[in-house]
C-alpha cells in the first residue's frame, strides 16, 4: 500500500516521497506541499487535524488533506487528481445503481435525514479541504435516489443513458450559456439541429418552424399559451391584459396542471380554464370541446387555445389530435400538443399513429428526458410557424443582443426566448442521437411499449390484480392489488372502496422504507388509489416486471388494514 502511494506521487511537483509508518510525509521540498500549507489559515489547520483519523476505505484521498479550494486554482496536478477521483466516485455510483441487489434508496425521514448529516449540513465555520469535501460527495450519494435502479418505476424519467450523462458532464464543464452564437456557437448550431430533427417527426417541412429549448414541459407549455396569445393579441405585448373580453383556454380534465399554471402566470385565470371531459379511456371528448367553444362565444368570450395531451399522467392517454385539429380549424383557434410524456412515440413506425393529426398543431412540447431517456432536463417547444417567438418575446436589448455584430445574429437566440440566460439541454441529446440514430431510438421506443404491454398482461393473468383500463394506450400500466385480506371480508361497497385505496400507499411505505422498490400510485376522480407504472426505461427486462409484482404480493402479506 506505502509503495503504491509513493508511486502515485513521486511524479506530482511539490509532493515528498518519504513516509514514516503512518504514511505521513515528512519533509517538504522547497516549491513543495508547503505552498499549499503556508498560507492556511488557523481555522484551516485546525480544521485539518480534527479530520486526521479516517475511515481505512477513504485512505486513498489522504493526498487532499490540508489541500483546499485555492489549490485547484494555483497547482494543475491537484486539480486533476481531484476530478480523477471525483471522476472514479460517479463511475461508482452509476455502476452499482444498475444492480438489482443495490437498494434504490436509503430512506429516511427529513429530521431523520438531517440528524444523519449533522455537520455535513453545515455551510458555516472553516473552509473544509479537498479529503472533507470527496467525502461529502460520498455521503450525499448515499442518501440519493437511484432513478437508474431497475426497480425505480417511480416517475415518467427513470433509466440511465451514459452516453447522455457523458454529454451532461460535459456541458457542465463548458458551461456554456445559450443566449448567443459568440458563447453558444457549436453548441447553438447543434440546437438547431435537433430541433429541425425533431420538427421533421411531427411532419414539418425542412425549413418550417421554430422552437427553442426550455426547463422543463411546463415552461414549454407557458410558451405555447404565451404564443397563442400574442398572435390572436400581439398589442397585449406593449400594452397588458386591457381588455375586458375573457380569454379561455381548454383542456382534459386529466390533462398536466401545468397548463393552469400558464394561464395564472400569463393573467388568464384559473377560472378561464376550462375542463373537458375524457373517456373511459383517458382521452378528451370532442363533442364536448366544441360545446365548450360554443358556449364561450355565445359568453361573449374568446376561445384562445386548445391543448391536445399526448400522454397524460396517469393513464397515459392521447387525445383525438386530428379530430381536434378539425375544430380549431373551424373556430381559428391555435392548437397545442402536450406531448411531454407521449410524444416520442412519433420516433417509431408502429406507434405514431397514436399522435395522428400532429402536424396540424400550431405548437407541440416534447421532453426527451422521458420516454427517450435523456438525463433531466432535456425540453423542447415546437412551433410550426416561423418568426412566432421572436415576434412574443424579442426586446432587443442592446447591451446583448447588438445588431452590428460581426457574425449573422440571426443565430443569437436570446431574443426567441422569456429566459436571458439559458443552459445547455442540447448537447447530452446530440451525443445521443450520434451514438443511437433514428433506428436506435426506434428500438428503444418500441422497447418500452413492448414491455408495457407485456406488464399490463401479467397483471390481467394474476390473482388479486385488476387493471385500471380495459386496455392501454401509451407505456403506462395502473392497477389494483386487492389483498386476500380484503377480499374475504364482509364489507360494504363503500368500505371495501376506502380500504382499497389505502392499500398502495401502505405498499409504497414498505417498499420505500426497505429500499428496494420505488413504485408511484394516485386516485383519479372518484376511483381509489391505484399503482401507476410507467415505463421509460429500455433496458428493464419482463423478468423485472414480474419481480414488481412478485414484491407487491409479498408486501401485502405483511400489511394491516384498518
Amino acid at each position: 500500500m506505502m509503495e503504491k502511494k509513493m508511486e502515485q506521487l513521486q511524479g506530482s511537483k511539490g509532493y515528498k516521497k518519504q513516509y514514516n509508518s503512518s504514511n505521513k510525509i515528512l519533509e517538504l521540498e522547497s516549491g513543495s506541499l508547503e505552498k499549499h500549507v503556508s498560507h492556511k489559515s488557523k481555522e484551516e489547520t485546525e480544521s485539518r487535524e480534527t479530520r486526521k483519523f479516517r475511515p481505512k476505505k477513504q485512505q486513498q484521498w489522504d493526498r487532499f488533506e490540508g489541500l483546499f479550494y485555492k489549490d485547484l486554482q494555483t497547482d494543475s496536478k491537484v486539480q486533476k487528481d481531484f476530478l480523477t477521483e471525483m471522476a472514479k466516485i460517479l463511475n461508482t455510483y452509476l455502476t452499482d445503481q444498475c444492480k438489482t441487489k443495490t437498494k434504490v434508496v436509503d430512506f429516511h425521514h427529513p429530521h431523520q435525514l438531517e440528524e444523519l448529516l449533522g455537520d455535513t449540513l453545515c455551510v458555516d465555520g472553516p473552509p473544509r479541504d479537498l479529503h472533507q469535501v470527496l467525502s461529502d460527495c460520498k455521503e450525499t450519494l448515499k442518501y440519493c435516489v437511484k432513478t437508474g435502479h431497475p426497480h425505480f418505476l417511480n416517475q415518467l424519467s427513470t433509466g440511465l443513458d451514459v452516453v447522455g450523462v457523458a454529454g451532461e458532464w460535459l456541458t457542465a464543464a463548458v458551461n456554456t450559456n445559450m443566449f448567443t452564437f459568440e458563447v453558444g456557437s457549436v453548441f447553438v448550431l447543434m440546437e438547431n439541429t435537433v430541433l429541425r430533427k425533431m420538427r421533421s417527426f411531427i411532419g414539418w417541412g425542412e425549413q418550417e418552424g421554430d422552437g427553442i429549448f426550455t426547463p422543463g414541459g411546463t415552461m414549454s407549455n407557458i410558451y405555447a399559451l404565451l404564443l397563442a396569445r400574442h398572435r390572436k393579441f400581439p398589442k397585449i405585448k406593449e400594452e397588458g391584459m386591457y381588455s375586458g373580453q375573457k380569454l379561455v383556454v381548454y383542456t382534459s380534465s386529466q390533462s398536466h396542471f401545468s397548463i393552469k399554471k400558464a394561464a395564472i402566470m400569463l393573467g388568464i385565470g384559473l377560472n378561464n380554464v376550462c375542463s373537458i371531459p375524457c373517456d373511459e379511456r383517458g382521452r378528451m371528448k370532442v363533442d364536448e370541446l366544441e360545446k365548450a367553444i360554443e358556449e364561450t362565444l355565445a359568453d361573449g368570450g374568446v376561445p384562445l387555445m386548445v391543448s391536445a395531451t399526448c400522454g397524460t399522467t396517469v393513464l397515459a392517454a392521447y387525445d383525438p389530435v386530428d379530430r381536434m385539429a378539425d375544430i380549431c380549424q373551424k373556430y381559428k383557434i391555435w392548437l397545442h400538443v402536450d406531448g411531454a410524456w407521449g410524444g416520442s412515440a412519433l420516433l417509431s413506425k408502429k406507434y405514431k399513429h397514436l399522435l395522428k393529426g400532429v402536424q396540424r398543431c400550431d405548437s407541440m412540447t416534447w421532453n426527451p428526458h422521458k420516454m427517450m431517456g435523456a438525463p433531466l432536463q432535456c425540453s423542447a417547444i415546437l412551433i410550426r410557424k416561423s418568426g412566432e417567438l421572436l415576434a412574443a418575446n424579442a426586446l432587443c436589448a442592446d447591451y446583448l443582443y447588438q445588431t452590428d455584430k460581426f457574425y449573422d445574429v440571426s443565430y443569437d437566440t436570446g431574443d426567441r426566448s422569456i429566459q436571458c440566460g439559458r443552459h445547455n439541454d442540447v448537447f447530452k441529446l446530440w451525443l445521443m442521437w450520434r451514438s443511437k440514430g433514428d433506428n436506435g431510438f426506434e428500438d428503444s421506443i418500441n422497447k418500452i411499449f413492448h414491455l408495457s404491454r407485456y406488464l399490463e398482461q401479467r397483471v390481467k393473468e394474476r390473482k388479486h390484480f385488476t387493471s385500471v383500463l380495459s386496455e392501454i394506450e401509451g407505456p403506462s400500466v395502473s392497477f389494483w392489488y386487492e389483498p386476500p385480506q380484503l377480499i374475504n371480508s364482509n364489507l360494504s361497497s363503500r368500505e371495501r372502496k376506502n380500504l382499497l385505496s389505502k392499500v398502495a400507499p401502505k405498499i409504497k411505505e414498505s417498499m420505500t422504507l426497505k429500499g428496494n422498490m420505488m413504485l408511484a400510485y394516485q386516485p383519479l376522480g372518484d376511483l381509489p388509489n391505484f399503482f401507476r407504472i410507467a415505463i421509460s426505461n429500455p433496458k428493464l427486462t419482463e423478468s423485472t416486471l414480474d419481480f414488481v409484482l412478485d414484491e407487491i404480493e409479498r408486501i401485502s402479506s405483511d400489511i394491516f388494514l384498518e
